[in-house]
């Protein structure tokens, strides 16, 4: 029997969002060491392996779109006739090769709109890197997987050990994520989809709650909660274009635990304070730093910690990023407070819930969306600016046929009136970040990069 689903109501928010100029599917850059002695030849016969492999769902599955009362309705179907030769790409970088060329090809490739009569997924493996190395850039459109579901599916689809030469393709793997006991997951049929709307629907009386009184105290110095309402205009917020810049960052994983442990606070804490330092430098050379601080849209993974994802079901919070404060600690504890604030929030929300409480949350910036690609004037400043997420990866190195895995880094979505994404990744003891935004709202993006790792140095060298 084929398989199918329906897109769930997030799933359906990326396909609704999907234009031209916003295209919504993330990737990864994937570096990889080649197995000693086989360089020569392995990417050629990795190529031809991966194009004869057996591809299950979701990888197997494209989108059909049908209308209902004139309103569109998406489902997933099986696509009989995967043709590999399309999905799988092989690709070198000119000579002498290197990072700057390989961001160069990523950038162009994350450009490129998903082809949506096929299922919407490609793999490009990429030679000339560098001696002894190669990478993998993957792509998937956000309405099939979400950011989750993609790291268990990569993590899955690796092997443990280097001698381990037949273990399946992540598209081969031949069987779905486990989902939520507490949660049916949104992929049998359109009773599914009701009972997740009418869960959502159940919650909102206390969400909206939760919602007005934030809305109402945000003023006040007895709470650090903030809204779209406070985040200023800047260069990160307009209408944008298709075309992207992608710069990345590593750090050994343990550098920036010993800073949440000396100030008292979380990793993640410290991940959005050397972005806003990072920020702060980058804007202030493009004369571009508003004097109120910048607000993060941070998603949130709602799915147990034992899950193996499936469609999308993730929410959402906003986080100021003190990036009008000069003090590089001072900025992390209002960061830390403010994430504190926003946590607190959503304490005691089942997963149904924190959803439709994001929803809330964030409807004003759909306004400022929707009004970046109108162009019709709007009221206020009702946006976001910038988006800042942190995936926890696998903690040990893997394999792919006997390659080993270096570094995974993300490559997510900017769009109109958030022309920066910031993505990262922990993988075998490091924090891989990447940044993906608008070409020609941010020129020169690796240099906010290269901030990062100077915010981080600052913060370490500061007095406990």
């Amino acid at each position: 029997m084929a398989h199918a689903r329906w897109a769930s109501p997030l799933d359906a928010v990326f396909l609704v969002a999907e234009s031209p100029e916003t295209l919504m599917h993330v990737g990864a850059l994937l570096h990889f060491s080649h197995p000693e002695g086989e360089e020569d030849t392995f990417l050629r016969d990795l190529a031809a392996d991966l194009r004869s492999a057996p591809v299950h769902p979701p990888w197997s599955l494209r989108l059909q779109t049908r209308r209902l009362m004139r309103q569109p309705v998406h489902r997933f179907v099986e696509d009989a006739r995967v043709d590999m030769g399309y999905h799988v790409r092989h690709s070198a970088l000119p000579a002498p090769g290197g990072e700057r060329e390989l961001g160069i090809l990523v950038s162009r490739l994350h450009s490129n709109q998903i082809d949506f009569r096929r299922p919407p997924w490609e793999i490009h493996l990429i030679e000339g890197v560098g001696p002894g190395r190669f990478a993998v850039y993957v792509k998937i459109h956000h309405s099939l997987v979400d950011g989750f579901t993609a790291m268990r599916f990569l993590q899955r689809g690796l092997a443990a050990t280097p001698d381990d030469r037949s273990h399946p393709h992540f598209f081969s793997l031949d069987r779905r994520p486990r989902t939520e006991e507490t949660r049916p997951e949104p992929v049998g049929d359109v009773a599914s989809i009701l009972r997740s709307v009418s869960s959502a629907l159940t919650s909102l009386p206390a969400v909206a709650r939760t919602l007005a009184e934030t809305q109402l105290r945000r003023g006040q110095t007895s709470t650090r909660a903030v809204t779209s309402y406070q985040a200023p205009m800047s260069v990160l917020n307009g209408r944008t274009g298709r075309s992207r810049r992608f710069a990345t960052q590593q750090y050994d994983l343990e550098r920036l635990r010993a800073v949440a442990r000396t100030r008292g606070v979380t990793l993640n804490d410290v991940l959005m304070a050397i972005c806003a330092g990072g920020l702060r430098r980058f804007l202030g050379e493009l004369d571009e730093l508003p004097d109120r601080p910048l607000i993060g849209f941070i998603p949130v993974n709602v799915r147990a910690a034992s899950s193996d994802g499936g469609g999308n079901y993730v929410g959402a919070t906003l986080v100021s990023l003190a990036t009008d404060i000069d003090d590089p600690v001072a900025r992390l504890a209002a960061i830390a407070s403010s994430s504190r604030a926003a946590k607190a929030r959503m304490r005691g929300m089942d997963g149904d819930a924190v959803i439709a409480y994001s929803a809330m949350l964030l409807a004003p910036a759909g306004l400022q969306i929707t009004r970046a690609m109108s162009g019709l004037p709007l009221p206020g400043p009702l946006t976001l600016n910038v988006c800042i997420s942190n995936v926890p990866g696998p903690t040990k190195h893997l394999y792919w046929r006997g390659a080993r895995l270096e570094a995974a880094f993300p490559v997510s979505i900017p769009g109109h009136s958030m022309a920066l994404n910031i993505t990262a990744q922990s993988y075998a003891g490091t924090l891989d970040i990447g940044f993906i935004g608008d070409r020609e709202a941010l020129p020169h993006l690796q240099h906010l990069a290269v901030h990062t790792g100077e915010a981080l140095a600052e913060l370490e060298a500061a007095r406990p």
